[in-house]
């Protein structure tokens, strides 16, 4: 140890621990970042969680992250369950983590979580969907099948009235 002093290299090791409440960075102009939403006192998620209930559907367990992924990306909270409850009534004929019949059912995510905010990003942010009205994204969607768009649209409102 004192050869490593005299050397002048010094190693520690340990953890360095900060308060919760001390910023990170206190020079720094930048407001510090938004705690993320607690969706377990959010309305919606009561709504969506006994959407999925009344149905015995898997995709129950992700109400909140239905929630995340859709507040990501500016899209209509009731629209990504929607689509999972019309294409595998809410993940009962799910495969390979796909709530969605993504990519007509060959897409594979490694959780049913991802596939939740992957498909959500593309709603939002892929030239194909982006800036459409919900009747042109749903007939995008899903373009073979009949009344489709009305599909969704009637178990959007059976999730909630309103958005």
């Amino acid at each position: 140890m004192r050869r490593l002093f005299a050397s002048g290299m010094v190693v520690f090791a340990g953890m360095v621990s900060v308060p919760a409440d001390t910023p990170q960075h206190p020079a720094s102009s930048q407001p510090a970042p938004k705690p993320a939403p607690d969706y377990r006192d959010d309305p919606r998620i009561e709504n969506l969680t006994r959407f999925f209930h009344k149905s015995a559907c898997p995709a129950e367990r992700y109400s909140a992250e239905f929630l995340k992924a859709a507040d990501a990306n500016g899209l209509d909270w009731r629209l990504l369950p929607s689509l999972s409850f019309v294409e595998t009534t809410g993940g009962k004929g799910a495969h390979n983590n796909n709530l969605f019949g993504w990519d007509s059912g060959r897409a594979h995510f490694p959780s049913p979580a991802d596939g939740i905010y992957a498909v959500g990003y593309q709603l939002r942010h892929s030239s194909v969907y982006k800036n459409k009205k919900l009747d042109t994204l749903l007939a995008i969607y899903n373009p073979g099948a009949e009344q489709y768009a009305e599909k969704v649209k009637s178990i959007m409102r059976q999730i909630s009235p309103t958005q």
